[in-house]
């Protein structure tokens, strides 16, 4: 409240102190002037009187005359009074009412509110520096997980777009320069209940800074960064920054296990992707022949590497290639949307076609002047605007990569289930026999509806009965796990994914494997099946059941009658 009473104070110093000279004078006034009673005796009113009446008069509200009627000295002076003391109300309201109008009182006013509500927040939050098409795909995702968010916004415009969004959660938002670690510290950096930081701005230096003020400020918080230049990735990385994500080198990663295992990407689409909320068909990236890639920037030369490890032909079209780089292999300079470019890059005797500028409009263009020349071409499109979704999907592209969208579902990973992000780290060495007969077991397990993914500790706070049972030295398998609490002998529709012990980390474990106190399991299936298991893990008699198969009794009378029977 210091900076709002200061400038309350600095802008209100001179109607305040008029309005205390005013009532002042009228006071004294009253005091000194003598009256006359109804017997015609002389008296003088007291203090308490005058304030009283000054009170009244000058609000223009007006009792009366007190305590006895005014002569004409006394009225005279309160003539004089009254119209001395509106014009110095007039002047008040005036400059209070100017002072609210003020841009800079109603930002300090705006920071204060938006300050007291963070203080006030009593469940873990995330802090989020950055609105634009990544930060806000990334706060819906996590309303939408039941997580909490605050943002910091450098723009007010995009701070005014928050408020009016219908997120399932509300968001408080501080219009303020997230490179500042004061903005920061406003925000909740500080706070114990931040669980990470998410630098998400399109200016990489000032990501770095706030990886750089969260750690000092707050080195408990997990610090996630956007960032797309590999100097910059070495610098944050250089000082513990827990995870950095560059969307071109991600998608491409993508590209190479659409690539090698078809199956596994179809998994992390399901599982971690833009398409979990459906289930998608595998894409099949042709393995042999020439690929064409219109733009060498950032994205395109991602690509490149990795098709080029793999050991295909690959032509770059460019528009600038002196300040882009040339590639190793061939170039055509150009920008791609003219059929005369494309010819010259041989797209009629193309396999694929990466469509990679900074600019939907030239992708859209490039690809449909493509297929006019070669329309079995197998199609990768960069998405640089939210907006332009509808128009993306209208191409029908087999690929998209939308570097907002790959970030913030990159991260939201990271924070609500960070084992499937190690467990496709593992899947990425398993052959395709392995992910085609995983996906094939999800698909049979959730039926027409996507999965869920959710991570299981085996804590007292996540698994009160569970917990307690393994520590008194109970065998329980992972098997006895996904037992249905009501029936036994019908298995839970989920499948562990991932099992993280001190023995090691296991994917796919055994059902017949036993579970121990500090064992973390990652788990997917339908919905329905993780609150029955939430009946099991924090339930004694139903975690009974399904280990024994008997149903144990509640109190000494169940357990006689039961003895009886």
């Amino acid at each position: 409240m210091a900076p709002t009473f200061f400038l309350f104070m600095r802008r209100m110093r001179a109607p305040l102190l008029a309005l205390v000279i005013a009532y002042a004078l009228a006071i004294f006034g009253l005091v000194l002037i003598p009256g006359t009673d109804g017997d015609g005796n002389a008296y003088r009113m007291d203090f308490f009187h005058a304030l009283y009446f000054v009170s009244y008069m000058a609000t223009t509200i007006g009792f009366g005359e007190i305590p006895h009627d005014f002569n004409g000295g006394q009225r005279l002076w309160v003539l004089f009074t009254i119209y001395s003391t509106v014009v110095v109300w007039l002047y008040a309201i005036g400059t209070l009412i100017t002072l609210f109008q003020d841009p800079g009182f109603r930002r300090a006013m705006t920071h204060n509110r938006f300050a007291r509500r963070v203080r006030g927040m009593r469940e873990g939050f995330y802090l989020v520096c950055g609105y634009g098409e990544t930060g806000s795909a990334l706060v819906r995702t996590l309303t939408e997980q039941g997580q909490h968010a605050v943002v910091v916004e450098l723009e007010q415009e995009r701070v005014d777009l928050l408020r009016m969004e219908s997120l399932p959660d509300f968001v408080p938002a501080l219009c303020a320069d997230a490179a500042r670690p004061a903005s920061l510290r406003s925000a909740g950096l500080e706070h114990p209940l931040c669980l990470g930081v998410a630098a998400l701005t399109n200016v990489n230096e000032v990501n770095l800074k706030i990886a750089i003020t969260s750690k000092l400020l707050h080195p408990a918080s997990k610090v996630i960064c956007r960032a797309d230049s590999k100097d910059v990735e070495k610098n944050m990385a250089s000082f513990g920054t827990d995870f950095i994500i560059d969307p071109f080198d991600t998608f491409a990663l993508h590209l190479s296990i659409a690539y090698q295992t078809p199956c596994l990407y179809v998994l992390q689409q399901w599982l971690a992707g833009a398409e979990r909320q459906r289930f998608s068909d595998p894409v099949y990236p042709p393995r042999e022949g020439r690929w064409v890639i219109c733009g060498f920037g950032r994205f395109g030369k991602a690509v490149w590497q990795r098709l080029h490890a793999e050991g295909l032909e690959i032509v770059v079209v460019e528009a600038n290639p002196g300040a882009t780089g040339a590639p190793g292999g061939g170039l055509v300079e150009g920008r791609g949307t003219e059929a005369e470019t494309l010819e010259e890059a041989s797209i009629r005797g193309a396999k694929g076609l990466v469509a990679g500028t900074d600019d939907d409009a030239n992708n859209l263009s490039i690809i449909m002047t493509a297929r006019e020349l070669n329309p079995r071409l197998f199609v990768v499109a960069r998405q640089n605007l939210s907006e332009n979704q509808a128009i993306i999907e209208a191409v029908k592209a087999d690929m998209v990569m939308h570097p907002s969208l790959i970030i913030a579902n990159k991260i939201s990973t990271l924070l609500a289930t960070p084992m499937l992000d190690e467990f496709f780290s593992l899947a990425r060495y398993q052959s395709e026999e392995w992910a085609c007969e995983l996906v094939s077991r999800i698909v049979a397990v959730a039926a027409d509806r996507p999965p869920d993914v959710w991570e299981l500790w085996l804590e007292p706070d996540y698994a009160f009965a569970m917990a307690a049972a393994l520590r008194q030295g109970r065998r329980i398998t992972i098997g006895d796990l996904l037992r249905d609490p009501r029936n036994r002998e019908t298995a839970l529709p989920c499948i562990v994914l991932f099992l993280f012990s001190e023995e090691g980390r296991t994917l796919l474990p055994d059902l017949e494997r036993a579970l121990h106190p500090q064992d973390r399991l990652l788990l997917c299936g339908r919905d329905e099946s993780h609150n029955a298991m939430r009946w099991t893990l924090m339930n004694e008699h139903a975690l009974y059941y399904v280990a024994t198969g008997e149903s144990k009794p509640l109190s000494w009378i169940w357990a006689w009658l039961f003895g009886k029977h």
